[in-house]
């Protein structure tokens, strides 16, 4: 196929503006393992083996029958494994502590579906977008309040269930939901069993997670709304994905892009990550880089 599949996917258009807003600052305080000769890079071609670190978030990174699996572990097993490196080692944490278990040399590589954010990219490195993805909300079965989206928990003054240290909780943040309405929850089980108990009337996050939430949980009372792109100011706020190295790993993050393109490129990205509830619709478009996400400010 002579056309990269990147190329037709356009819904995510060049005028849409990108994801600006405020998380936590991350900072590192422990000794990062020297690359030694080399760097980064030559160290793991030596080893043969790559640390990552993962949150425990269904589909994006987690462990299944003592298994690591996801969508961003299986990409990177096939992104490192052309680049020479044939063994993955993971490490998880909670999703707030990934950035400062990874600068405190716990792991070489984030790979947990984190959005591409201007303050985590002060903290550390991004790869190339690894996908993009609509927010979505779990509510109750037939949706009596109609909310479809964050304005509407805004306007109808709803309780919002999240998970700590995500997009979402700083979109909801952003757009001047009341502190007292967001619920921030460690984890997906512990999420879902708030919006079961009716302490939350929603909950937030892609559609990709929600969908396989209620997958996982048959017969419980929720469904997931359409997806949406939540807007602040006017702007749209795209959630990109990607995986996270420290800063100063240039040549390791390069090779990687390299393949993790490749993998975009020749269909076999798609085919990996459609087990996860991954379609064509999140493949990311050539006009939303990192660069963008990255370098955003609030105006």
């Amino acid at each position: 196929m002579a056309t990269s599949i990147r190329r037709k996917i356009t819904r995510f258009g060049a005028t849409a503006a990108v994801l600006v807003l405020a998380v936590a600052t991350f900072a590192a305080c422990s000794r990062v393992p020297d690359g030694g000769e080399g760097g980064t890079l030559q160290r793991l071609r030596d080893a043969g083996t790559v640390k990552i670190g993962i949150a425990g978030e269904v589909p994006y990174g987690y462990t299944e029958n003592g298994e690591v699996t996801g969508e961003a572990p299986e990409v990177a097993k096939a992104v490192f494994a052309a680049m020479g490196i044939d063994n993955v080692d993971a490490t998880q944490v909670e999703f707030s502590q990934l950035i400062p278990a990874l600068n405190a040399g716990q792991y070489d590589m984030v790979a947990a579906g984190m959005a591409i954010l201007p303050n985590r990219c002060a903290n550390a490195q991004f790869s190339a977008v690894d996908y993009v993805t609509p927010t979505a909300l779990l509510v109750p079965a037939g949706n009596p309040q109609q909310v479809n989206n964050l304005d509407d928990i805004k306007a109808r003054g709803l309780p919002l269930a999240v998970l700590s240290g995500t997009v979402e909780e700083a979109v909801a943040q952003s757009m001047g939901i009341p502190a007292n309405l967001i619920q921030p929850y460690q984890g997906q089980p512990e999420m879902l069993q708030a919006l079961r108990d009716g302490r939350a009337y929603a909950g937030a996050l892609t559609d990709i997670s929600l969908r396989r939430m209620v997958a996982d949980n048959p017969g419980v009372p929720l469904e997931v709304t359409k997806g949406f792109v939540p807007v602040i100011d006017g702007k749209e706020q795209i959630q990109a994905g990607g995986f996270v190295f420290r800063k100063g790993d240039d040549e390791l993050v390069e090779e990687f892009n390299t393949a993790l393109e490749n993998l975009h490129d020749n269909g076999d990205w798609l085919r990996i990550v459609e087990p996860f509830g991954f379609t064509a619709d999140n493949v990311p478009p050539d006009d939303v880089t990192t660069e963008q996400l990255c370098e955003a400010d609030a105006g």
